[in-house]
């Protein structure tokens, strides 16, 4: 209670419209802000909500309980999604599932990874074999879910879901994920569920209720261990600043060969270069494209013949979904006049938007990126110095290669991270 006034811990968006912006980050969170931003820009954001900071430094101050109101805000939200999605969570028949995600106003490596897919359970998952007529994407979802789950809400360790994938493609002679069956997905899941019991000592919660409020309450709890501590220590992130929470409507990459998941820049992240980059890969969800279990595949033409690329491209394979893409990007680098780094996900021929965010950028590309935003008129001068990271000019006057040398070629691989003379 504020003023006379109910304290407002909830913020929606969707379907072109959201009550929070770009401005609130202090209160949304990096994400939260960024998200509510796009949907108000008439992107196409699945819908859903973020709670607040503030509940988070609740959380922290009151032994890990919740505002009073909290309870009803979160439903009334959730019926928010709903209303928007046409499906109801919980339900046997028609399930709605969500994401949940961690996002604090300064990124914040230590902090609870993403969730999907959360909502479904032995029921839904039928319900949603049903309604997509696939039951290999309802059982492959599922799997997903549990093992994200176990991990960041149960902490049973990843490995462990990993090895009974392993064993399992073993066992039939698989090499990738895709290899499985309706009939495998659904022995693997049935292995999961017996492993969380061995290692937890209960049953994988099936209540979509409580799988989402034991996920709010692992976001909020991973703000104060030891990882998310020792780096706000480091970068003098203050504690009571706290992290919101965003819940948003899954869309699916692995529905078929029409999805698609990927990841991107709205410039060359390395060079500075005015080049649309990034890769994606068909028939995915997210974690795919940085799991390194499949190859991604490049995003533009442009980047296939300079990397070799033997997959094709989504400007090639996608052509329509690849122009309304680069539309958004257009249209999120001119808004933020910064570069961007995006996430999307294509479902059944259809683009949509999970995330935008500053970009992050070697000391090179950093200082190139301002400069032709200069001269594009995006930026003034002075902003464009703000750009740019002092601390970052020092990488500059380093040795490096010579871009230009002589050099025999005997492999090529995926970039993991920079180096001067070794990397």
């Amino acid at each position: 209670m504020k003023d006379g006034t109910m304290t407002k811990w909830i913020y929606t968006f969707g379907d072109g419209n959201a009550e929070g912006s770009a401005e609130m980050r202090e209160l949304l969170g990096g994400k939260g802000a960024n998200l509510a931003e796009m949907a108000g820009l008439g992107l196409p954001v699945p819908p859903g909500f973020t709670i607040t900071t503030g509940v988070c430094t609740h959380f922290t101050d009151n032994n890990d309980t919740y505002p009073d109101d909290l309870d009803a805000d979160v439903d009334a939200a959730m019926a928010h999604i709903e209303g928007i999605m046409g499906a109801k969570f919980g339900d046997a028949e028609n399930p709605l599932l969500i994401s949940v995600r961690s996002g604090a106003r300064a990124s914040m490596p230590g902090m609870m990874d993403t969730v999907l897919n959360l909502g479904l359970n032995s029921e839904t998952v039928e319900g949603l074999a049903a309604r997509a007529d696939d039951a290999r994407f309802a059982y492959d979802s599922y799997r997903r879910f549990i093992q994200m789950y176990g991990d960041v809400v149960l902490g049973v360790e990843h490995h462990m879901f990993e090895d009974i994938l392993e064993d399992a493609k073993d066992d039939h002679g698989y090499n990738l994920d895709t290899d499985l069956s309706a009939d495998d997905w659904r022995d693997v899941t049935d292995k999961y569920l017996d492993m969380v019991v061995e290692e937890t000592g209960n049953p994988f919660p099936q209540d979509p209720r409580e799988q989402l409020w034991d996920a709010i309450g692992a976001v909020f709890g991973s703000w104060m261990n030891n990882r998310a501590i020792t780096y706000r220590r480091l970068h003098a992130i203050p504690a009571d600043w706290g992290t919101a929470v965003s819940v948003q409507a899954m869309v699916f990459g692995n529905m078929g060969e029409d999805c698609a998941t990927g990841v991107c820049f709205t410039r060359n992240p390395s060079t500075g270069d005015n080049q649309f980059y990034g890769e994606f890969l068909i028939n995915a969800q997210g974690e795919d494209v940085v799991a390194g279990i499949r190859t991604p595949q490049p995003l533009t033409e442009a980047e296939k013949a300079a990397t070799g690329a033997t997959l094709p491209s989504m400007e090639d394979a996608m052509p329509t979904l690849y122009a309304d893409l680069a539309a958004v990007r257009e249209k999120l680098e001119r808004h933020y006049k910064d570069m961007q780094d995006m996430e999307f996900t294509v479902q059944q021929s259809k683009l949509w938007m999970l995330q935008t965010r500053s970009g992050k950028r070697a000391a090179k590309a950093a200082l190139k990126i301002a400069v032709d935003m200069v001269d594009e008129g995006l930026v003034s001068r002075e902003e464009a110095i703000m750009m740019v990271d002092a601390q970052q000019l020092d990488q500059l006057l380093h040795p490096t290669l010579d871009l230009d040398a002589e050099r025999d070629i005997v492999g090529r691989g995926l970039p993991s991270s920079p180096g001067a003379a070794s990397g």
